[in-house]
């Protein structure tokens, strides 16, 4: 006797009428857009949290690359001081190509502040996962561009290696605002970050 999805998969073959999906090429115009994520308010502990940072340098960071960047700035600045202000510490990465100086002037780093430099994985092969394990780093809020870059790989990085991810959707950017939306949308629903993610913004986030 034939099993049901042995069934199911001989009537498909048989009848392809039955079968009504189609390729995503052909259904592109037809897409709509997820439910929109409700964003949770979060205290922060700072003995197991830290704010990463990401590539908010002049090459990556500019009015005429990405100006949607230029827009968090502030938020990640405002963010960047009441973290350190309540001792949560604060870590910064660069591409390949950069150098601390190159970082935007309004998030810059303070002197022994760890920077590491790197494709769009922060974790790849730099000490980021050494020094958060170091500190005991068991939070990581993650901020920077762009979004379907170091942001979304560092974050699929660190679910993978059990952290919780905060992710204020209104400190990460791309060139559009269809990338930043389908980058947040991936991480809410990623097998590698689905579990370990929780996405607020920069103003629901307080510190004690």
């Amino acid at each position: 006797m034939l099993r049901p999805a042995t069934l199911i998969l001989t009537a498909l073959l048989l009848f392809p009428s039955l079968c009504h999906s189609v390729s995503i090429d052909k259904a592109w115009n037809d897409v709509q857009a997820p439910e929109q994520p409700v964003l949770a308010a979060v205290t922060i502990n700072p003995d197991n949290t830290a704010l990463l940072i990401l590539d908010i340098e002049e090459r990556t960071c500019n009015m005429e690359r990405r100006p949607r960047c230029l827009e968090t700035v502030p938020r990640i600045a405002d963010l960047m001081t009441r973290a350190r202000n309540a001792g949560v510490r604060v870590l910064y990465s660069l591409t390949p190509q950069g150098t601390p100086e190159t970082i935007l002037p309004q998030v810059t780093p303070q002197q022994g502040e760890t920077i590491v430099n790197s494709s769009v994985d922060k974790f790849w092969k730099t000490d980021l996962e050494m020094i958060l394990a170091e500190q005991k780093i068991d939070n990581v809020i993650i901020t920077g561009t762009a979004a379907h870059g170091a942001v979304m790989h560092t974050a699929t990085a660190a679910g993978f290696r059990g952290m919780g991810v905060i992710l204020p959707v209104d400190c990460l950017s791309a060139e559009d605002l269809y990338t930043e939306q389908a980058t947040v949308q991936l991480l809410k629903t990623g097998p590698g970050t689905r579990k370990q993610i929780t996405l607020t913004s920069s103003q629901l986030i307080t510190f004690p």
